[in-house]
């Protein structure tokens, strides 16, 4: 009976396929990330698609400049929305008054702040 157990001096039998497994499993989990990849782009687009219209009529939102915030503002009922923080920072630039705008026109560092 063949000891199958390698002795010093012996060379160990060369088995082509030891490494074909590891290659594999290195293949497929490049495969499941470029899916998940694909997946989450996907379900951001979508997410973007979704935020884009109008909740009330279900019209398409244009971007509204309004004392240097972009407001989304809908073509077809022309209702106006903000997100999280934009009323409070248009409340709190009307609060200053007029000087305040005139300072804020005048040292801007933002381009579209020198427009209003």
């Amino acid at each position: 009976m063949k000891n199958e157990t390698n002795r010093p001096g012996e060379k160990p039998p060369f088995d082509e396929h030891a490494n074909e497994d590891k290659y594999f499993a290195l293949k497929e989990h490049e495969l499941v990330e470029d899916m998940k990849f694909e997946f989450h782009k996907a379900e951001t687009a979508q997410q973007q698609a979704r935020m884009a219209i109008c909740p009330k009529c279900s019209g398409k939102f244009v971007n509204y400049p309004f004392l240097g915030f972009d407001l989304e503002r809908c073509e077809s009922c022309e209702g106006i929305w903000l997100n999280k923080g934009e009323l409070a920072g248009i409340l709190r630039q009307q609060a200053r008054g007029p000087l305040g705008v005139f300072l804020d026109r005048c040292f801007a560092k933002d381009k579209r702040q020198k427009k209003i």
